[in-house]
């Protein structure tokens, strides 16, 4: 990815950025343009608290090329607090400690590096929450 789209797109990778209907409070993940629900226009961008519960995931033990350093690697579906269900990576956990229904909470965190000397791209991935209430 070259510097000025890597620049472009760094809000929406640092935070969790979707969009509410207006007409019916529908919220979505990733930003719509038209709600699939009432088919309204009337769209604006909501932030997710990047809360949410472990649904389903898998470990990755052959991936893409460029994540082919962080194999084997956990993929989960996150149910976030305020509805939608995202896919994202897990860390900060072994996989024997993993369960459904665990708590987790959004995180930035390296997702991958061009070379030696190119573009390191930062993201959000989930970590299990450190003090559950």
């Amino acid at each position: 990815m070259d510097i000025p789209r890597n620049w472009r797109l760094r809000s929406p990778r640092y935070r969790l950025i979707g969009s509410q209907c207006q007409n019916c409070n529908e919220l979505f993940f990733p930003q719509v343009l038209v709600c699939t629900n009432c088919k309204s226009r009337e769209i604006d961008p909501f932030i997710f608290s990047g809360k949410g519960r472990v649904y389903s995931y898998s470990t990755v033990y052959q991936g893409a090329a460029e994540f082919e350093d962080y194999i084997p690697y956990i993929v989960a579906l996150i149910d976030l607090d305020e509805g939608p269900r995202i896919s994202a990576q897990l860390t900060d956990i072994p996989p024997e400690q993993l369960e459904i229904g665990l708590p987790v909470e959004k995180v930035v965190r390296k997702i991958s590096e061009e070379g030696e000397r190119g573009v390191i791209m930062y993201g959000y991935k989930f970590r299990p929450v450190l003090n559950p209430k």
